[in-house]
């Protein structure tokens, strides 16, 4: 194995790329669990996101225009997940499930006419002398807007979250529902609400996928990005500034594991390809044998104006 082929400014910036579609979504995801709602269709949100991102670049040339439709299409469409589960109070968890199966289903549908084609990308931000600085400036300052637009995300939503008046009464619908409804809080209008954004962070997370890291349709290019983005979620405690520490985690088993298999590691390829998943679960039973979780208290439960 030759680690001297692994070239460490390279793999920091790779890292960056790998950790903002699911960080994107993952902070999404959080916004709507703090508000009490449980949404596990996050992956095909994030597939949808991508086949219509790439489908609106491709036809337009133009993938700030593929961006925005991404997010508008996923947004769309976790709002029947909303619909469903806020006005119908169907379960959460099977309503959940099946929009992913929709997503993966609709997004075969639409990309079929566009497999094998290229999209137009992002090109990087050219910030001045930070992009020219020796080592940094490659690591951190040789981006595409995606990335740090990623980043700016997580800061605006810690703010909104814990130093606002809206971001209060989010975490107060998420904790108790009944008692925020007694307040005189609009409690599925909230919801609503925050489903939407998080449906809007996953479609631009699946349109990153599909315009940047790999500028190109291919069925099922997720591969369980919304999965892990749940997954974060958790790890992180809902809270955002770990949420980000997460993502940047399993972005770095990604890269590091691909890094490895090119340079010859001598640990079967299977193993080293499953390994950022096999991290997301021993994490996750960690977590759970600690018995700290800090989920909201209202989360997954139905909510009636009338009970």
């Amino acid at each position: 194995m030759d680690l001297s082929s692994i070239n460490p400014v390279l793999l920091v910036a790779s890292i960056m790329v790998s950790a903002t579609p699911i960080l994107l979504a993952a902070i999404g995801e959080m916004v709507v669990e703090r508000a009490g709602v449980l949404n596990l269709g996050v992956e095909g949100m994030m597939i949808t996101g991508a086949v219509v991102g790439f489908a609106v670049a491709i036809n337009t040339g133009n993938p700030a225009l593929g961006f925005a439709a991404a997010a508008l299409a996923s947004a769309v469409l976790s709002l029947s997940f909303g619909v469903l589960t806020q006005l119908l109070l169907s379960n959460q968890v099977a309503t959940g499930l099946g929009l992913t199966l929709v997503g993966l289903g609709l997004s075969s549908l639409i990309g079929k006419p566009y497999e094998g084609m290229k999209s137009p990308t992002l090109p990087k931000l050219d910030m001045g002398f930070l992009s020219d600085l020796p080592v940094v400036g490659r690591m951190l300052f040789s981006h595409d807007l995606m990335v740090y637009l990623s980043l700016a995300l997580v800061i605006v939503v810690w703010a909104v979250l814990k130093y606002t008046r809206i971001g209060l009464i989010l975490r107060a619908v998420g904790e108790n529902h009944d008692a925020a409804h007694a307040l005189g809080y609009k409690v599925v209008r909230i919801r609503m609400m925050a489903i939407f954004f998080g449906g809007a962070c996953a479609g631009l997370g699946g349109a990153y996928l599909s315009l940047v890291r790999v500028p190109q349709w291919t069925e099922g290019m997720t591969a369980g990005a919304g999965w892990i983005a749940l997954a974060i979620v958790v790890f992180a405690s809902w809270r955002a500034g770990r949420v980000a520490i997460g993502a940047y985690l399993f972005g770095g088993v990604t890269v590091l594991q691909l890094n490895l298999q090119a340079a010859g590691a001598a640990v079967p390829v299977a193993l080293l390809s499953a390994s950022p998943y096999l991290m997301t679960i021993l994490v996750l039973v960690f977590i759970s044998a600690r018995g700290a979780h800090g989920a909201p208290a209202s989360l997954g439960r139905p909510f009636h104006a009338s009970a």
